[in-house]
């Protein structure tokens, strides 16, 4: 098999979803690897749905500028939201090469049956079609970790957090078990591991955010062969498990224009709802309150298509339905003062 191929964007993959900019996102390998890179273009976009999914009732909602993945684009910040991006990316990646590999979109790749036939534990086998996730890790860790191309603890700390991902899809499998026996009894049971709902390895890794490890290695860790040493033998002894950052988070309630941060000003919250969680009704508190900023309420009149008919041939027609909402917004508490002094409330006209 050749060796490395040299480098190849995935820009086209992307251009329609988010505006995220992936001409970081470099990938290098074998030639035989080439006929992966749309499902690790479809897993690395998946990681990133979900990151903005995790985060949006954060200050931290994770911006376009944060999926920049690869550290030769100056982007060098080492915080644990970074560590999150690489984290969610490389399980996206490796997910969705599972999932490709079981559903049999690859020649030379199919079901794991390594360990079919053996005793799985009390009552049981292994047996049936388990997600072959030792494919999708190897081919992910291949085409991600070959961004890493640096030996310094910001290198180190990107392939710990990527390894952390895969460990993440891994660690949230789903066995799954059929019963065999005479007249419907359960005498075995034949079992197999199943990929979960990438939204279950999101909220996993949404936890090892939370719990991320802050290593104290950036002073003078530096490319010198004592320093490489050092930064090995300190990331070797953490958890794969662990998410891990070298830099403490900025404050996200304030604009950095350096750091491509907009701050919560504008930002929309949450405040009542059946279906919401702890999380997002806090949601005014931590983004507005906790900033130094005030919740305005906005009343918006929402239009959409209801009560929609088919009608033979070949046509549906729907009613305009009208619906007044109110949401809710940060800003400034200046700003609110004046708009209380001009009396009437705003009303916004929104159509869906």
């Amino acid at each position: 098999m050749d060796p490395y191929l040299g480098i190849f964007f995935l820009t086209p993959f992307f251009q329609s979803c988010y505006a995220w900019s992936v001409n970081n996102f470099l990938m290098t390998g074998p030639k035989a690897y080439l006929i992966y890179s749309s499902s690790v273009a479809a897993g690395a976009q998946s990681g990133i749905e979900e990151c903005k999914f995790q985060f949006a009732w954060d200050r931290w909602n994770c911006p376009e500028r944060a999926l920049q993945l690869s550290s030769h684009g100056g982007l060098r910040s080492a915080n644990r939201e970074t560590a999150f991006v690489h984290a969610i990316s490389s399980a996206g990646v490796m997910y969705t090469l599972t999932r490709n590999c079981s559903l049999g979109d690859f020649d030379n790749c199919g079901c794991d049956d390594s360990r079919n036939g053996q005793l799985g534990g009390q009552g049981w086998l292994w047996g049936g079609c388990s997600d072959n996730v030792g494919f999708g890790e190897a081919i992910s860790k291949q085409f991600v970790d070959a961004l890493e191309t640096g030996q310094d603890a910001r290198a180190a700390m990107n392939l710990h957090n990527n390894e952390a991902g895969r460990k993440a899809v891994k660690g949230t499998m789903k066995r799954t078990c059929k019963c065999h026996g005479v007249s419907g009894s359960c005498t075995t049971q034949t079992c197999w591991l199943q990929l979960p709902e990438f939204r279950e390895v999101g909220t996993y890794l949404k936890e090892r955010y939370h719990k991320a490890l802050k290593v104290d290695l950036l002073q003078g860790a530096g490319n010198s062969a004592a320093s490489r040493g050092a930064i090995a033998e300190t990331f070797s002894s953490i958890s794969k498990k662990e998410l891990v950052h070298l830099e403490d988070s900025p404050d996200y309630c304030l604009e950095n224009k350096t750091l491509g941060l907009l701050g919560t000003e504008g930002r929309e919250c949450l405040k009542r709802g059946k279906a919401l969680s702890k999380w997002e009704k806090r949601s005014c508190r931590r983004l507005c309150g906790d900033c130094g900023l005030a919740v305005e309420e906005r009343r918006a009149e929402m239009v959409s298509s209801c009560n929609c008919k088919f009608h033979w041939c070949c046509a549906v027609r729907c009613e305009q339905c009208r619906k007044r909402v109110t949401k809710y917004f940060c800003v400034r508490k200046e700003k609110r003062e004046r708009s209380r002094g001009g009396g009437a409330s705003r009303k916004l006209k929104r159509k869906l």
